[in-house]
């Protein structure tokens, strides 16, 4: 079953063409990141599934409902954590999470979310007295005190330090065994390779790619095999490769999209001549790679094999992707946005 279905998902500011024809869909329980640089349409896309922003064509399904007509049902059923958001801030942070807590039919315990995002020593302490990064877990805790069956988190480690990183993706991996789909944003790489599911990469406006993070991208810059050159050996002492052979002094690296019919060739011809192939690895390309590979290509972004993909002009990756003015219609809570 599908959580969210996104076909043909299209929204413009004037000439700009923010969201130009997305498709895609997220299962249920899976977590999956939308990934792009700041102008891509991320943020539009999100605001539009929220129900926080209309679109200008496209259909949209959440949970089995429109966003844009979904009202107060639609969002007692999701949570939002978003990338900056304000507080009252002579609430203390028990206060804040038992008032939002009653925005919603079934929330969980307060104290036990304030447990679980780490601000058990800070229950009590005023809103204002919070770091930033202790804001953050506040604002973490209010997204998921209401039990959402959807959970979109918006940079949701943005100011934490590396442990805090770590116990926030922890608290996510438990969300999922819980079946909770969460739908994330982040600039983040390794972020997104540790917790998705599959990431959907967007550039100017349309969706260039869209798989799991250990295989999106990866069969077209394929793998590099490195090794040193055995003393007295030359590169022309090499046995055929598939894959293009670059050499720096004595070390050696073969970009090859064939790693095991290359890794044996070496290997083998290693054996035959009794050498030890020294420093020898086989790397695959990272998510960031891929990524900045994805979001440096020039001309119009292609499709990604989904239905809804559409050609077109594109907006520059530098411009801004934000209405200026707000979605009208706006009701405060649940599926907060401040």
């Amino acid at each position: 079953m599908s959580a969210v279905i996104v076909e043909g998902l299209r929204k413009h500011y004037g000439d700009v063409r923010a969201v130009d024809g997305v498709s895609f869909t997220v299962a249920e329980g899976e977590v999956f990141a939308l990934l792009g640089p700041n102008g891509a349409g991320k943020t539009t896309t999100v605001e539009i599934l929220e129900g926080h922003r209309d679109r200008d064509g496209g259909t949209v399904s959440v949970l089995g409902l429109d966003p844009a007509t979904g009202g107060r049902a639609y969002r007692e059923r999701i949570g939002i954590v978003l990338q900056e958001a304000g507080f009252e801030e002579e609430f203390t942070v028990t206060e804040l999470v038992r008032l939002y807590a009653g925005f919603y039919p079934h929330p969980r315990d307060p104290g036990e979310v304030i447990d679980q995002v780490g601000l058990a020593d800070k229950r009590n302490a005023r809103v204002r007295t919070l770091s930033g990064g202790q804001k953050r877990r506040l604002d973490l805790a209010l997204g998921l005190v209401g039990r959402p069956e959807l959970l979109f988190l918006d940079e949701p480690t943005t100011g934490f330090d590396p442990s805090a990183r770590h116990r926030a993706w922890e608290l996510i991996d438990g969300l999922r065994a819980l079946g909770t789909t969460i739908l994330l944003t982040t600039h983040y790489m390794d972020e997104a390779q540790n917790l998705a599911d599959r990431v959907a990469v967007l550039r100017g406006g349309r969706l260039v790619a869209i798989g799991a993070p250990d295989t999106l991208g990866g069969a077209g810059r394929g793998s590099v095999l490195s090794f040193r050159l055995p003393e007295g050996a030359v590169p022309a002492d090499l046995p055929p490769l598939t894959g293009e052979v670059e050499v720096y002094g004595e070390a050696v690296a073969v970009h090859t999209g064939q790693a095991a019919r290359d890794m044996h060739a070496l290997t083998g011809w290693a054996l035959e001549r009794g050498v030890e192939l020294t420093s020898l690895t086989l790397s695959q390309p990272s998510l960031e790679d891929v990524y900045l590979d994805l979001i440096e290509q020039p001309g119009p972004a292609a499709g990604d094999g989904e239905p809804g993909a559409s050609s077109g002009s594109v907006i520059g990756d530098g411009e801004s992707e934000s209405s200026p003015e707000p979605a009208a219609g706006e009701e405060f809570a649940p599926g907060r946005r401040s």
